[in-house]
């Protein structure tokens, strides 16, 4: 039986030392041996900015609006399914207060209500797969869009590094978020200015 450090040693005999402590320390020693090299960024003069993501994924404008077409594309579908599992739920209650009915009776009103509910989960699978999808075009479109404003956003404040969410705390003074929504609202209503004409 080998010893339980070599068991989880990687190519080379290496060990497998993958910590955020890990990443930390050389994170930390590439910013040493870095920084003298480059002037600029070991002086105050970096200029760092936040923005937070899922702020602007559930606020900005062109969100709110793919959110809303989506809504009125699916309504309907999604309407038809809730009537068909109401005259499900009829049928069932109808079932079971009729105890009167015959055993062919009764064996086809089961059958119709199986019938039924396969319908129901089948279109509900295809539905929800469907709205999958178109959600997740719409946000792969709005990604592009949102990368475009913070990039934007950042050049216009001459900043040199944005960070994302999620990270472990962020000044007020460096979060930009409501920057980058301006520019998203301001993006969105131009865009429906041009749309109109």
């Amino acid at each position: 039986m080998r010893p339980q450090a070599l068991r989880h040693r990687g190519r080379g005999g290496v060990p497998r030392v993958w910590t955020p402590l890990f990443y930390a320390f050389n994170l930390a020693l590439v910013w040493i041996v870095l920084a003298p090299l480059f002037p600029a960024l070991a002086g105050d003069s970096i200029r760092v900015g936040y923005v937070d993501m899922k702020r602007l994924f559930d606020n900005a404008p062109q969100v709110v609006a793919a959110r809303e077409a989506l809504d009125l594309e699916f309504r309907p579908r999604n309407e038809a399914l809730l009537a068909d599992e109401a005259r499900l739920e009829r049928l069932r209650q109808n079932l079971v207060e009729r105890q009167d009915l015959d055993a062919e009776s009764r064996f086809d009103m089961e059958r119709e209500i199986r019938n039924l509910r396969r319908s129901i989960d089948r279109r509900r699978e295809d539905l929800s797969e469907e709205l999958r999808f178109r959600t997740n075009a719409e946000k792969k479109a709005l990604e592009e869009t949102v990368e475009v404003a913070v990039r934007q956003v950042a050049e216009q404040g001459d900043y040199d590094l944005i960070l994302t969410s999620p990270v472990a705390y962020v000044s007020a003074t460096i979060d930009i978020t409501e920057r980058v929504l301006d520019w998203l609202e301001a993006d969105f209503l131009s865009q429906d200015l041009r749309n109109q004409r």
